[in-house]
């Protein structure tokens, strides 16, 4: 499976919002955060856990959406729940910009601890929602159905998705994370490094600090399964001994 999918320009991301069909962050977990956090940023997990893992997403990338659906949740139950990591979400318009801008805008005018609920839910209607996008009444239907189970009114959902505030925030999100030096979703950094892919020899593989990242003295090719992210994660969990993880020696 392809890692990213290649981000659009700013400029094609201006033109896409006027096209939409459609028209305060939180933190959940213990207080506080960890030092790879910034103070607007949504995490699941506790602030004291040894490993902090940030995704670079956007709701409208289908390899995020299978990401969500396939691997994350073995994550939460294994490292999240039990402390062991801090699970952090940053958001970017890839895919289809409008679609991703509304589905951003509608988690954060959910309330503060929905605002996960609505990304997997605008992960698991995905495809319903590109359906529906094609359609001449687009996809706003679809977001008013998730909007109704977390509770906003349909006044609400009119006011959210068409505040212009909240639609420059959701853009300055996107441009942070160019900014960060992100390039495509899903994206991943492991406290502190980007988790990158490279090609080594034959294969894929993934680099984090500029080293081949390897585990058991095998490089780890870059896919994104279940199988390889717990696989990863276990390596990191059991590395943080010290200050933070390194890859194994060669």
């Amino acid at each position: 499976m392809n890692l990213t999918r290649r981000v659009l320009t700013a400029s094609a991301v201006a033109s896409a919002f006027l096209l939409a069909a459609c028209g305060g962050g939180a933190s959940s977990g213990s207080g506080g955060s960890t030092q790879f956090e910034r103070d607007n940023d949504r995490a699941v997990g506790s602030a004291s856990a040894p490993v902090t893992v940030i995704e670079y997403a956007s709701t409208s990338c289908p390899h995020c959406a299978e990401f969500h659906e396939e691997v994350y949740p073995a994550i939460e139950e294994r490292f999240i729940d039990t402390g062991q990591v801090r699970f952090v979400f940053r958001e970017m318009l890839t895919g289809s910009p409008s679609l991703a801008q509304a589905g951003f805008m509608l988690a954060r005018c959910a309330p503060d601890d929905r605002y996960f609920d609505v990304i997997e839910l605008l992960f698991e209607q995905q495809q319903a929602i590109f359906q529906a996008a094609q359609s001449p009444n687009g996809a706003r239907t679809e977001f008013w159905n998730i909007a109704q189970t977390v509770g906003l009114s349909r006044n609400e959902f009119n006011a959210c998705i068409t505040d212009a505030e909240l639609r420059r925030e959701v853009a300055e999100a996107h441009e942070q994370a160019i900014a960060d030096g992100i390039d495509g979703t899903p994206r991943f950094v492991i406290n502190g490094h980007v988790l990158d892919a490279d090609r080594s020899g034959n294969q894929l593989v993934y680099y984090w600090n500029g080293e081949p990242l390897r585990v058991n003295g095998e490089t780890v090719p870059a896919t994104v399964d279940e199988e390889t992210f717990l696989l990863i994660l276990d390596h990191f969990v059991a590395q943080t001994g010290s200050a933070e993880a390194a890859p194994e020696a060669e």
